[in-house]
């Protein structure tokens, strides 16, 4: 049984009060917009990758979760409406046999009326066998990255620079190099490393920039609790667990996100020196990146645990750092 819904945070109709519905709707389809951008990032013509395609959207997902029920009354109604292409941005079942599997069962239903069905890979990778859409009749697509890169850099006292990547464009640092510090030193919190919520102290972080580690908490979270500690600016470091691969967000104060191995040296530089400072350098649109595309360190990887024989996920499309639209509650 599921939870009923909280009329007062979501809505008893198709309105999309989480987000993801929009984004990945308007990258599957959407006419030309000119003079498109995002803070002035990605500055050109805005569209979704069939312009001239229309778009039926059934909301299937709740805060409460995502039932197979109402997934399967959504493919349902996909099908009544007359749909040629069925997309499933949504993961799937990993283990089930495929007679279990509510959504396999939806989806062959479509596919023996003559509608092509994708699905999302899922989010799981680098873990192996961490697929979802292992149905032969379901094209799982997976993650990979664009030729497009939005650059920013992190300049220390000791002269070190270090890529990392941002789309923020509010206002800048104060001219000069900052005091800088890690969150795992300024919090008496066991996850202040992580920057979580009220767990810096603001005594000694009120003016600097702040290094939180990644995950637990979202990002742009991340900067509310630095910027609400009285931080001016932040680095996101990845850590093991999430290697080299940076994701662009928008934030709340100057913020730059770079990978593991550019967060530990800086770390490192933070831990040696007595009176440690920086500041940002930001970039804005790079194209020509390469190599490209590349699997995205996120996106879920084969084998096929359910038919060994059968090689997934079946391609890869872009899914990093795509500006499309979002509109939540």
């Amino acid at each position: 049984m599921g939870q009923p819904i909280d009329e007062r945070v979501e809505s008893r109709s198709p309105r999309d009060d989480s987000g993801h519905g929009t984004h990945t709707s308007t990258t599957a389809a959407r006419s030309e917009v000119p003079g498109g951008s995002l803070f002035g990032y990605a500055s050109g013509t805005a569209r979704g990758m069939a312009t001239q395609a229309r778009v039926a959207t059934s909301k299937a997902c709740w805060f409460g979760g995502c039932y197979s029920s109402d997934i399967i009354a959504a493919m349902d109604k996909a099908v009544e409406d007359g749909v040629n292409i069925l997309s499933l941005s949504i993961g799937g079942t990993r283990y089930h046999n495929y007679y279990t599997d509510t959504m396999a069962i939806g989806a062959f239903s479509a596919v023996a009326k003559g509608i092509f069905v994708s699905g999302s890979a899922g989010n799981g990778g680098p873990a192996k066998g961490s697929l979802s859409h292992n149905a032969p009749w379901i094209t799982a697509v997976g993650a990979g990255t664009l030729e497009r890169d939005f650059p920013a850099y992190v300049r220390l006292r000791n002269r070190k620079k270090y890529r990392g990547i941002s789309i923020y464009a509010g206002p800048s640092l104060s001219s000069g190099l900052l005091p800088l510090v890690y969150a795992g030193n300024a919090s008496n919190s066991i996850d202040g490393d992580v920057c979580s919520l009220d767990s810096l102290n603001p005594g000694k972080v009120a003016g600097k920039i702040v290094v939180c580690d990644k995950g637990i908490t979202y990002n742009a979270e991340k900067s509310a609790v630095v910027k609400k500690a009285g931080g001016v600016g932040m680095i996101l470091a990845n850590t093991k667990a999430y290697g080299e691969e940076v994701v662009a967000d928008s934030y709340l104060l100057p913020t730059v996100v770079v990978g593991q191995k550019a967060g530990d040296a800086i770390k490192r530089y933070i831990a040696s020196h007595d009176n440690p400072k920086a500041t940002f350098d930001f970039g804005k649109t790079q194209l020509g990146v390469e190599p490209s595309p590349v699997v995205a360190a996120f996106s879920s990887r084969g084998p096929n645990l359910i038919s060994p024989t059968v090689l997934k996920p079946d391609l890869i499309a872009p899914g990093v750092n795509i500006l499309a639209g979002w509109s939540g509650g």
